[in-house]
């Protein structure tokens, strides 16, 4: 049993994270790290993407028009297979993500 705070969670280079747990069907749950933009990716399962401190703007791009959604503490996007997307954070940034092992 632990108790991880994820306001005192930092790392050497952005989108470094924290593994918390890999649930049999190969889900992980990382607690990651960032102060910098992610690439623009499509991951090959769902994502749940939780901001836990600082603020996210999440770039989304379909049939190439790109939508911007601004995410708060708290606020939580979901991604689905195929879902082509970009996390760009304002400052630093604490986020939890739940996806597939080994997605990018």
């Amino acid at each position: 049993m632990k108790l991880i705070s994820p306001q005192e969670f930092t790392a050497s280079r952005a989108w470094e994270a924290l593994d918390i747990e890999r649930f049999t069907g190969a889900t992980t749950v990382r607690l990651h790290w960032t102060d910098q933009p992610y690439v623009w990716h499509v991951n090959d399962g769902a994502e749940v993407f939780v901001v836990l401190k600082g603020a996210v703007d999440m770039h989304v791009r379909q049939n190439g028009q790109v939508e911007v959604h601004a995410l708060s503490e708290g606020d939580i996007f979901h991604a689905e297979v195929g879902d082509e997307h970009v996390a760009h954070p304002r400052g630093a940034a604490r986020v939890l993500v739940i996806e597939a092992e080994g997605s990018i």
